[in-house]
């Protein structure tokens, strides 16, 4: 970078974060505002602007408070009370956010659950957060059903939006309920730094873990890029991202709400109908994650991506060669990349579109900005230490895990998971002094020497697949329940032209698997993200000495036929089965042959 473009970067920087900092860094956890106070306001302030459109209906701040207040209602009606949980298990709509900011108006946490889950998966998501009630849509009854049995609910399991035997309809309920809203005197005592939400992140290991989203932690999401991107009351905010993320559903909703902005709403993401629906809705901004821009790309060009109103847009892992493609394709210059986790403390912002940069620290922002990333070692999967036990900040563009310091402000709290064991697996302690506390993202990342910060890999055996973090020990624990199964070992492996990393298992067989029985199986027990694209058949498993699962060597081999030894398949949706890897097929994949 020379000296000219370096100081109108560090321009772009300090003058943003210092909006930025400014409109977050007051918020106090220790007063007694919450998120439902907050929102109340942003209501109040815009009225009689349109909040949310979706699909033909235009509805007003005005309207979407007195539907959130009918919500609140009728969860104090059916005995949900301060301090309580109830499970949202529902697909995009605009009464998804009016429930959770009605729970927020009597103070009930909201748990938002992946509405992709069936059986053990959602289940524990259920139980975790301690749940008294379920809510959800007419379709995804039947992935409840799934999980019932092993689902214990206090208050029951309540439908919206049509009759399902054995689910309580409360539609005519919740319409009949007051518009006015509940007295403050409901949440009285409550404050900022208390629980408002549970949003879920699989972590590194294990099932789902809930993390705790507190009011000023979801008031600084909502909030952040509204002056990260320079959102006006006049922008039309498209969203197509699921709402139990919290990109979409906080930095989303919150981005149009704290501008007096009109969110687009839509069901899903298509990318065959993306930039018609851009054109029909006026859309003037986006919200993406990395798979959004790659299957945009994927699509052959058209007239269409340059008819749109959009002019910028924020979101995460969009991979540099997708992101410059984009560019040059749809005229979209301004892409506010960022990284950051639902629960953790450590976020980057990519200010200045340089592409395939997740943010920046110059170094006049250091004392701001906190984050670290520390010399690590991939083998033992800790960071590495001097002769003086502490961390190493990493060199220029040495790949290092990120990491934060925990303090009690706003922006560098860690307010955990609802499972203790697992908050304190993120904690790294003597990090750069002695009983010091840091935060541990998971996340291996390096810097250059111009501050600017690249994403390289995640820590350990989780992987990204269809913008779905997939865990490998749930995948695992899927398949050995299925007869038949001695060991199974799942693991990420790279497909060209694919975003992330697809599911392969290798599998060691007692007697045989039936492979059809077996994609039958993980089909009604994991979402369709984390079902292994590829097996592999092994005769004996590799461990090492501790007893733990070698995968190098299998994810060096993959799922080409001329590495590895062992019988090879991938995913046949068709057949229901799952299709054995020849050379031609093995040809065909990488290839871009098939669709995954």
């Amino acid at each position: 970078m020379n000296l000219i473009d370096g100081i109108k970067s560090d321009w772009i920087y300090i003058s943003g974060f210092r909006r930025i900092i400014g409109a977050i860094g007051k918020f106090d956890p220790e007063v007694e505002y919450t998120l439902a106070d907050a929102m109340e306001e942003a209501c109040d302030d815009h009225d009689e602007r349109v909040f949310i459109s979706f699909e033909g209906q235009d509805i007003t701040y005005a309207e979407f408070d007195r539907r959130a207040c009918q919500f609140a209602h009728w969860g104090a009606s059916v005995g949900l009370k301060a301090g309580d949980c109830v499970a949202l298990f529902m697909e995009n709509r605009p009464d998804y956010i009016a429930f959770w900011a009605g729970m927020a108006k009597i103070a009930v946490k909201t748990a938002l659950i992946n509405h992709n889950l069936t059986g053990p998966g959602l289940s524990h998501c259920v139980k975790i957060t301690n749940a008294r009630a379920i809510v959800m849509n007419p379709a995804l009854a039947s992935n409840f059903e799934s999980a019932k049995a092993g689902t214990p609910l206090e208050l029951g399991a309540f439908v919206l939006g049509g009759d399902v035997a054995g689910l309580t309809k409360i539609d005519a309920v919740v319409d009949g309920m007051p518009t006015t809203r509940p007295d403050k005197s409901v949440r009285a005592g409550v404050k900022g730094g208390e629980v408002a939400l549970y949003i879920y992140t699989s972590g590194t290991t294990g099932l789902p873990k809930a993390a705790k989203i507190t009011s000023v932690r979801a008031r600084g999401l909502m909030r952040v890029f509204v002056d990260a991107t320079d959102a006006h009351r006049s922008d039309r905010i498209l969203l197509t991202l699921p709402l139990y993320h919290a990109t979409g559903g906080m930095c989303g909703v919150g981005t149009a709400m704290n501008a007096g902005a009109c969110l687009i709403l839509r069901r899903k993401f298509s990318a065959s109908h993306f930039w018609q629906e851009a054109i029909d809705n006026n859309a003037t901004m986006l919200v993406y994650i990395g798979e959004l821009g790659r299957y945009l790309m994927n699509q052959p060009p058209t007239t269409l991506e340059h008819s749109h109103k959009i002019t910028k847009g924020f979101g995460n892992g969009l991979r540099a060669d997708v992101w410059a493609e984009f560019v040059e394709r749809t005229g979209i210059k301004r892409l506010v990349e960022f990284y950051g986790s639902t629960e953790g403390n450590v976020n980057f912002f990519n200010l200045d579109g340089k592409i395939g940069a997740v943010g920046r620290i110059p170094r006049l922002l250091r004392s701001k900005l906190k984050g670290r990333i520390v010399k690590f070692d991939v083998e033992t999967e800790e960071p590495v230490r001097g002769p003086d036990g502490l961390c190493i900040e990493a060199d220029p563009d040495e790949p290092g895990e990120a990491v934060g310091p925990i303090t009690g402000e706003p922006r560098q709290r860690f307010d955990g998971y609802n499972d203790e064991a697992q908050s304190k697996k993120k904690l790294l302690r003597d990090v750069f002094e002695k009983g010091d506390l840091w935060f541990r993202t998971g996340d291996l990342m390096k810097m250059d020497k111009d501050g600017y910060i690249y994403f390289v890999d995640r820590v350990g055996d989780t992987f990204r697949w269809k913008g779905e973090n997939v865990s490998t020990s749930e995948v695992e624990m899927a398949i050995s329940s299925m007869p038949g199964v001695k060991h199974a070992i799942v693991y990420g492996v790279r497909v060209p032209g694919a975003e992330g990393r697809a599911g392969m298992a290798a599998i060691t067989p007692q007697d045989g698997v039936d492979l059809h029985g077996l994609y039958m199986h993980l089909m009604t027990t994991l979402p369709a993200y984390a079902r292994p694209v590829f097996l592999r058949l092994q005769a004996e498993v590799d461990t090492t000495g501790t007893l733990k699962y070698r995968k190098v060597d299998l994810v060096t081999e993959g799922f080409d036929p001329k590495k590895a030894a062992d019988p090879l398949f991938v995913a046949d949706p068709d057949k229901r089965s799952y299709a054995p890897i020849d050379v031609p097929m093995f040809t065909k994949i990488v290839s871009g042959g098939m669709r995954f």
